[in-house]
């Protein structure tokens, strides 16, 4: 018994991580992912590859009924292969405690435990480990990467999914298997089609978003969004949140408003480069977002950022893997309320990533500003928060005419080019404010 203990304890030093993130939780998937960058711990693409079950949010609706929450965080669950350990963080700051807590029971086999560390008498269930679980072993960030994997060579375009499940059907299923039905395709030919769901829980893709596609080949045919049902929040969206609360009538700095900005920029880029398959560029910007978000001085931050910046300017294998994706011309933009970066990029994938890196720029060396920010600026990192409805709300409905007609491995890059925050459908914020529409 002791020989096998001590041989689990080796396989989880570093255990794989599956990360189910419920909209209004980002405050805590920050903190996890910053901790997770410390200790070295990999976040992975589906259930298959998890030994540690991170589930973030508050615990609302988790015994929901079928379609609630608690449906598909059930699911994840179910299909992690044994030796597995769960926590539930919803307190940012014990995410150490909570990420301890899950690799104790991990190494003591006591993997039915879902308790986070501020519910100490929450139950445990014993299994016995009738199979030796493989764990994945976590993957190197290319130090000298200065492109982005191309899609025939990263699993992050992999129709099935690679490790990182970008794009695999077995990521995020919430209604089984998909099943092909037969239809003619523009050449007259009898094709596959293939209804495919992607999310809610996938790495590097917004929380609670749903994304059914129908594919004929590799190609989408339509696109439908469905966002996870989840509560009413009465708290404002974290990247939202400076310009909420200056409209409030609170005292803002436009360096604080500045910080948060360059910060959601970073986080949406993180994303962007990771779906992309440049890991690397992925890990290095979401270094700097953590720094941004902990406090750093503006100095330190334009020094961080501007190396970012010139790389993802000067990769000529990015801008040919994300040119042309997603093309969104400014007025039909403005014909469906999208505001913010997407509007100003009057353009692609690649040109919305291009508007993110100069907001960075700009916001980076703006943090230190201790003037008051003005509330009439109510403009947060996906746009305009004086409008009838919230500016991801606007993005969402956009994307199903975008992703038609495109194939199938762009469509996440399109996804994440826009990086809607589907925190902002879950804000109901009180009477005479911004969307009080609810």
């Amino acid at each position: 018994m002791e020989l096998k203990r001590t041989l689990v304890r080796a396989a989880v030093s570093r255990p794989g991580v599956l990360l189910a993130v419920s909209p209004g939780a980002t405050r805590q998937r920050l903190a996890v992912e910053a901790e997770l960058a410390r200790r070295g711990w990999a976040c992975v693409g589906g259930p298959a590859e998890a030994d540690l079950f991170v589930i973030l949010g508050d615990r609302e609706g988790e015994d929901e009924g079928e379609g609630g929450e608690g449906d598909w965080v059930a699911a994840l669950w179910q299909g992690i292969p044994a030796p597995k350990a769960r926590v539930w963080v919803t307190d940012p700051g014990r995410v150490a405690d909570a990420l301890d807590s899950g690799l104790a029971d991990l190494v003591r086999g006591e993997h039915g435990n879902d308790h986070a560390p501020d519910a100490p008498d929450s139950h445990h269930e014993h299994h016995e480990h009738h199979e030796h679980h493989e764990h994945h072993e976590h993957h190197e960030h290319q130090q000298n990467g200065d492109h982005p994997t191309p899609p025939s060579e990263h699993g992050g375009h992999d129709m099935h999914g690679g490790h990182h499940g970008h794009a695999g059907h077995d990521m995020g299923l919430v209604e089984g298997l998909p099943m092909a039905d037969r239809a003619d395709d523009r050449d007259g030919l009898r094709l596959d089609v293939l209804h495919v769901p992607l999310g809610p829980a996938l790495a590097d893709w917004p929380a609670g978003l749903i994304l059914r596609l129908t594919l004929q080949g590799d190609i989408v045919q339509e696109a439908t969004v469905e966002p996870v049902t989840a509560p009413p929040s009465p708290h404002p969206p974290f990247w939202d949140e400076p310009w909420l609360r200056a409209v409030s009538g609170e005292h803002i700095s436009r360096g604080d408003a500045a910080r948060r900005l360059c910060a959601a920029h970073l986080d949406s880029l993180g994303r962007f480069f990771a779906v992309a398959g440049w890991d690397d560029m992925a890990a290095r910007t979401h270094h700097v977002r953590d720094r941004a978000l902990a406090g750093a001085a503006a100095a330190e931050l334009t020094s961080l950022v501007r190396p970012l910046i010139r790389r993802a300017q000067r990769s000529r294998t990015l801008r040919w893997l994300t040119t042309g994706l997603g093309t969104l011309p400014a007025e039909q933009a403005r014909q469906r309320g999208v505001t913010g970066p997407a509007l100003v990029a009057d353009g692609d994938a690649y040109n919305r990533m291009l508007v993110w890196l100069d907001a960075v720029g700009r916001s980076a060396a703006d943090c230190d500003v201790t003037e008051a920010l003005d509330p009439a600026e109510v403009v947060g990192p996906r746009g305009r928060l004086d409008t009838p409805v919230p500016p991801s709300k606007a993005m969402l409905d956009s994307l199903p005419k975008l992703l038609k007609g495109t194939e199938f491995a762009c469509a996440r890059i399109i996804v994440a080019s826009l990086d809607p925050d589907l925190d902002e459908l879950t804000h109901v914020p009180a009477p005479g404010t911004v969307h009080s529409h609810g």
